[in-house]
């Protein structure tokens, strides 16, 4: 191909985010006392919106990444999309489960145990998935996606995503992302996002961030 190929890096910018998020919430879930339902209302917002995050995430990839690797990549391909396929059908019954809960303890701040206990599969199940992502999957689209086919992937998490929460999840990212990799992904936005983002969303984050962690700072993916 003579097209530019694909800058992986941001998948990697969107794991680490999603590695403390998702990596939190368990903890989250238990600090909040038994009715408590002005805590619970924020922690489950939270959880709801990481929720949509991932399911978009993933299901932007089920749709437009795994049929290209299948195309273009030959062995290592066949043996890895099937097995991050699959992956994916345990990640979304584990995230069913907690979306069963998640109303319920929201509303009333009770049984937060079980919730807990869904959030801690799921975060085991997304940690497992992520690192085969990362060590055979993105080295790989690297090589044979071209960079207009992999903007297909945020374009459909963006178009799909409710557009009051998307300066907040880009903070997320911001938070730990590489600001090489911040200022690429935001060279293909608006003008205008190009330089309102940089001061707001990290500005969002760290309010949201007061609020559900009770600091600006939260750990780091690598410290959890």
């Amino acid at each position: 191909m003579n097209q530019p190929m694909a800058d992986v890096r941001d998948m990697f910018m969107v794991h680490t985010m999603m590695r403390r998020e998702f990596g939190l919430l368990p903890q989250l879930v238990r600090e909040v006392t038994a009715g408590d339902t002005h805590r619970s209302t924020v922690v489950g917002r939270h959880a709801a919106l990481m929720c949509v995050v991932l399911h978009l995430h993933h299901e932007g990839e089920d749709l437009i990444l795994w049929p290209l690797l299948l195309e273009r990549g030959g062995a290592q391909a066949s043996i890895f999309v099937p097995k991050v396929e699959d992956q994916h059908h345990g990640i979304e019954a584990a995230l069913e489960e907690v979306k069963e809960l998640l109303p319920a303890w929201t509303a009333t701040a009770h049984n937060g145990e079980r919730l807990a206990e869904a959030f801690e599969v799921l975060r085991d199940r997304l940690q497992e998935h992520m690192a085969v992502e990362e060590e055979e999957i993105l080295p790989l689209a690297a090589k044979v996606v071209t960079a207009a086919e992999w903007a297909q992937l945020g374009e459909h998490s963006l178009s799909n995503s409710p557009k009051k929460d998307l300066p907040l999840v880009f903070g997320m990212g911001m938070y730990e992302g590489d600001p090489d990799v911040v200022k690429e992904v935001l060279s293909h936005a608006p003008p205008a996002a190009r330089l309102i983002m940089p001061l707001l969303a990290p500005r969002l984050y760290a309010r949201h961030a007061k609020r559900l962690y009770g600091t600006a700072t939260p750990p780091r993916a690598g410290r959890l």
